[in-house]
Formats: C-alpha cells, structure tokens, sequence
C-alpha cells in the first residue's frame, strides 16, 4: 500500500466515527436535572369513611419516573419524561371511571419553583379489574439556562400526585395499608 493511500485512509477514520446515526445526535454533553418524586405525593389512597382497606374507594401509585434531556450551548435544556402510575378501585368505589391527576414542577435545585403543571389521567377500569396501570409520556419540558455554563444539575424535575392536605397527613404519617391476597 503506498504512503498516500494510507493517509487517505487514515485521515477517513475520524470522519466515519462521526457519522450522524441517532444515538450521536442524542448523546448528552452534560448531566440532566435530577429527578425527584415527592414522598407526600407518591401515592394517594381516597377513602370512603375511616381509614381502612374496606372504606378505599380509589388510590394511586408513582411507581417509576425515566428522564432524558439534552442540550448543547447556552440552549434550554430539553427534557422528556415517561411516568408509570398505577391507578387503583377499591371496595367503595362508586363508578368503573375515575380522574385522577399528577403534577409536575422544575426547581432550581432546593430552591423556587420555575414552573408546574397538572396533567389529567382519566382511567377506565374493566369489569372485575381493580388496578390499572398507565405509563404517561411528556415529549417536552423546556427548562431555561442562563448561559452554556449552566448544568443541568443546577435544576430538579419534581413529580406528585394530586392529593388533599388530609392525603399529604397520610402518607407522611407512614401507615400503610396491607390488602389482602387475592
């Protein structure tokens, strides 16, 4: 092989290993928010009279939240999150449909909120099912940065369900309900 056929050779290697595949496009250069699910807003338990497995009329459960982001130069962070909740009927529950709801906020880390949003799950339940399990995709969340130094490290994707001040009592009291088997 002659000198000017290997440098020829040589100098395509770097250009090839740069090809634009998908996966190159979306690897990140620096690390996303972190994401966090509130423990006074993890799960919701609506009872029907005291609190007990047999008054539940309808509950609810964040069980994984996934996030991806990306951004290069001083552009926003641009974020995707996908959220499995399971969604529960109880003994008193009065319809085979309910609404629940999940929010979302963008933090500075341990600081202010930049923004939040509620987002409406409807659920159907079938005949004889009593859970249902939904996984909700948000495409995008744009978080602004100040400037290209700005990580993403710097903000925090916070996720809960929708409860009432007696459901936040609850779950932070710890008590927890043991269902029986079926």
């Amino acid at each position: 092989m002659n000198k000017a056929l290997a440098f020829a050779l040589l100098a395509a290697l770097p250009l090839s290993a740069c090809g634009s595949t998908k996966e190159a496009r979306l690897a990140n250069p620096a690390p996303c928010p972190n994401v966090v699910v509130l423990s006074d807003a993890a799960r919701l338990i609506d009872f029907s009279g005291e609190p007990s497995v047999e008054n539940v009329a309808w509950s609810a459960e964040i069980q994984d939240v996934s996030l991806a982001c990306r951004y290069v130069a001083a552009k926003p962070i641009d974020v995707s999150m996908k959220i499995s909740i399971a969604f529960g009927k109880g003994p008193k529950a009065d319809a085979r449909e309910h609404d629940y709801a999940y929010w979302v906020a963008v933090t500075r880390t341990n600081r202010e909120v930049i923004e939040k949003k509620e987002y409406l799950v409807p659920v159907k339940f079938d005949d004889g099912e009593s859970v249902e399990r939904v996984e909700h995709e948000i495409e995008k969340i744009l978080i602004p940065r100040k400037d290209e130094e700005t990580s993403g490290t710097n903000f925090e994707v916070v996720v809960g369900l929708v409860v009432t001040p007696a459901q936040a009592i609850y779950n932070r009291s710890g008590k927890s309900l043991k269902f029986p088997e079926l």
